[in-house]
């Protein structure tokens, strides 16, 4: 386990910061030193049974979570169960998962003949093949419509409770929160998909009941964060910014509530489609 990995969250580092009076755009700007509080990026290898498997581009964080996540979005595993043992070391500038699973996901693995995935930042499905995506099975979900109300306390609560995200600006947040809205888990970093896949672990460790509540996005929501959203059972995703097409299809197609954009002044509910219109 990763109890006793340390590596920074976010680093301070010397910038010139550059400003002009508001307002005034012809104006001579002004210069200053300052610091600026950046992410960290940190490679973290994924290994299954000795095999390589993935290159992953995390927020150090919750890494016991993410591999969890990630190896049943994957679907490598079915279940928490099929996971034996999760040794993460630490390396010069990088972190090294080596993970045991059962016969059964072990197959799954070899049965991959691709070579190992190089997981960029901002995307979920790097390193796949084209008929791996086409041909995905997505299953189906019981859908349910958040309160209107319990989305609205939830968008004024979220930037409090991204607790990392604080003096950085630029990590992404999975927040599980009550059918009333209370926000009761959060999972940071600095991919959109690694932070769905954290708050993913969390539940498949904590027997978290994904039908009791909806996940909320602070990215976007693209094709793979419903697919994610869909494996893990959730019956409602909201996210505060667009869509894509395919996501909303994808939603569509598994009875997944997804709303999104949301904003404190309003928001769209694009699947389930409207009744009286044919889907997109």
């Amino acid at each position: 386990m990763a109890e006793n990995i340390s590596f920074s969250v976010a680093l301070p580092y010397e910038a010139e910061q550059i400003s002009w009076p508001q307002g005034h755009e012809s104006v001579v700007v002004a210069r200053e030193h300052n610091s600026l509080m950046v992410a960290e990026e940190t490679p973290l290898a994924l290994i299954y049974n000795g095999i390589d498997y993935a290159v992953m581009m995390i927020t150090p964080h919750d890494i016991d979570d993410f591999i969890v996540g990630f190896s049943f979005t994957e679907d490598i595993i079915s279940s928490g169960a099929d996971l034996r043992q999760i040794k993460i070391t630490a390396q010069s500038d990088s972190l090294r998962a080596d993970v045991r699973v059962n016969a059964e996901s072990l197959r799954k693995v070899l049965a991959r003949t691709r070579r190992p995935i190089a997981g960029r930042t901002g995307c979920g499905i790097c390193g796949a093949d084209m008929e791996s995506i086409t041909n995905r099975k997505i299953c189906g979900v019981i859908g349910q419509e958040p309160d209107a109300n319990a989305i609205h306390k939830a968008l004024e609560n979220l930037r409090n409770h991204q607790v990392l995200n604080k003096g950085v600006g630029m990590l992404h947040a999975a927040a599980w929160c009550l059918p009333n809205g209370h926000i009761v888990h959060m999972r940071e970093d600095v991919g959109r998909h690694n932070a769905l896949d954290k708050l993913i672990g969390y539940g498949l460790r904590h027997q978290l009941d994904f039908t009791q509540g909806f996940c909320f996005l602070t990215s976007r929501c693209s094709y793979e964060m419903a697919a994610k959203a869909v494996a893990a059972g959730m019956s409602a995703v909201v996210s505060l910014s667009a869509p894509t097409a395919l996501a909303v299809r994808t939603a569509r197609a598994a009875g997944l509530v997804l709303i999104s954009p949301a904003r404190t002044t309003g928001m769209y509910m694009v699947s389930p489609a409207p009744q009286d219109q044919e889907s997109i």
